[in-house]
C-alpha cells in the first residue's frame, strides 16, 4: 500500500483523511474511512454537547483506530473544545483560523493538531504554532475555505512547512488527485465531496444525487455568507463557503441586503439539525464534476489509493524507459 510520513505521524495505513462535515452525522462514514486505513473525522459545529458525546462514544465502540475531532472559529464552542480535550482523540483538526493557544492546550493533553490553512500567511502561522499536520485547502473545496487554488497553494505550503507533513485538499476525488498531490510535495490528501457521495454518509439521497449529477460550475462561492452563517469568534478568522446552488443561496448572493441575519441563521441551523440542510446550504466542492456514483466509503478510499499507486508507477516507468527527445 501507498505509505508516506503522514501515516507514521497519524498512525494510519494510507495517506487519506476523511473531511469533517460540521453538524452532519458521520460516525458510520468516519468508521469506514478508519477501517480502510485512513483517518476518519467527526465534526462538531452547532451540535449540543450531549449529541457530540454520544457520537464519540459510538465511534469508540465501532473502531479502535485513530480519528480526529474537528473544531472551527465559526464560532469556537469552548465547552465542546474542552470536552474534546478530555475525550483524547488521536487528533484535533481545525480551520478558519490558526489558534496558537488552543494548539498548545491540545499538545498539553497529548493530542495531535491538524491545521487547515487557506493561504501562505496561515501556513506560516501554523508552522510557528507547531501544528503537527498542515492541510492546504484550495478554493475548489466545498464547505468553508479561501480562494487560492489547490495547485498553487500546496507547493507554497510545502515550501513553508519544512518537516511538517502537508495534506492537499480541494478538488481531489480520485487517484489522479492523490498522485498529483504527492507530486506537488504533499504527504497525503483530505477528501470531502467524494465521501459525501458515499453509502455511509448520513445526508439526504437528494444531496448525493445532486453531487453525482453536478458539473464544476454548479457550485458557487458564497461571498455574502456573513449574512446567514454563524459569526467568527476571533477577528482574524475568515472563510467563505462553497455550495451547490439553491434558491435561497442565489437570492442571498444577488440581494444580500434583503437577508435578515437574525432570521436566516437560526433557520439554517434548524434545517441542518433536522436533516434538511441540503434544501438551503448543500456544501459541495468543484470535484463533484469527478463524482459519478455513490459507493461504500472503504471502496472509495481503496480505489483512490490503488489508482494513485498505478499512476505513480506508470509515470516512473515512463520517465525511466521513455525515449528522450
Amino acid at each position: 500500500m501507498l505509505r508516506t510520513r503522514l501515516c507514521d505521524v497519524l498512525g494510519i495505513d494510507v495517506p487519506v483523511i476523511g473531511a469533517p462535515y460540521g453538524p452532519y452525522e458521520q460516525v458510520d462514514l468516519a468508521v469506514a474511512v478508519c477501517g480502510a486505513g485512513g483517518l476518519g473525522s467527526l465534526g462538531t459545529a452547532v451540535r449540543p454537547l450531549a449529541d457530540l458525546r454520544r457520537q464519540w462514544a459510538r465511534m469508540r465502540e465501532l473502531t479502535d483506530r485513530p480519528f480526529a475531532i474537528n473544531h472551527t472559529l465559526r464560532p469556537l464552542n469552548e465547552e465542546a473544545f474542552q470536552a474534546t480535550l478530555d475525550e483524547r482523540p488521536a487528533a484535533i483538526s481545525f480551520h478558519l483560523g490558526v489558534p496558537e493557544d488552543l494548539i498548545g492546550r491540545a499538545h498539553d493533553a497529548g493530542i495531535l493538531w491538524i491545521q487547515q490553512v487557506m493561504d501562505a500567511r496561515q501556513a506560516e502561522q501554523a508552522v510557528r504554532a507547531r501544528a503537527d499536520v498542515i492541510v492546504a485547502q484550495g478554493g475548489e473545496a466545498g464547505g468553508q475555505g479561501g480562494e487560492v487554488s489547490t495547485l498553487v497553494l500546496v507547493p507554497q505550503v510545502v515550501d513553508i512547512a519544512g518537516g511538517t507533513p502537508v495534506v492537499a485538499a480541494g478538488g481531489i476525488a480520485d487517484g489522479r488527485g492523490l498522485a498529483a498531490a504527492l507530486a506537488l510535495g504533499a504527504q497525503g490528501v483530505a477528501i470531502g465531496t467524494r465521501l459525501l457521495a458515499s453509502v455511509e454518509m448520513d445526508i439526504a439521497e437528494e444531496w448525493k444525487n445532486r453531487i453525482v449529477a453536478a458539473e464544476a460550475h454548479d457550485t458557487i462561492k458564497l461571498t455574502h455568507s456573513d449574512r446567514f452563517m454563524p459569526p467568527f469568534s476571533r477577528p482574524d478568522a475568515y472563510g467563505f463557503p462553497r455550495s451547490l446552488r439553491t434558491p435561497f443561496l442565489e437570492e442571498a448572493e444577488a440581494h444580500p441586503e434583503r437577508l435578515q441575519p437574525a432570521e436566516a441563521g437560526p433557520r439554517i441551523v434548524e434545517a441542518m439539525l433536522a436533516g434538511r440542510g441540503h434544501e438551503i446550504l448543500p456544501f459541495t466542492g468543484q470535484s463533484a464534476a469527478l463524482v459519478h456514483d455513490v459507493l461504500p466509503a472503504a471502496e472509495i478510499v481503496r480505489r483512490i489509493v490503488q489508482d494513485a499507486e498505478t499512476i505513480l508507477r506508470r509515470t516512473a516507468d515512463a520517465c525511466t524507459h521513455g525515449t528522450p527527445h
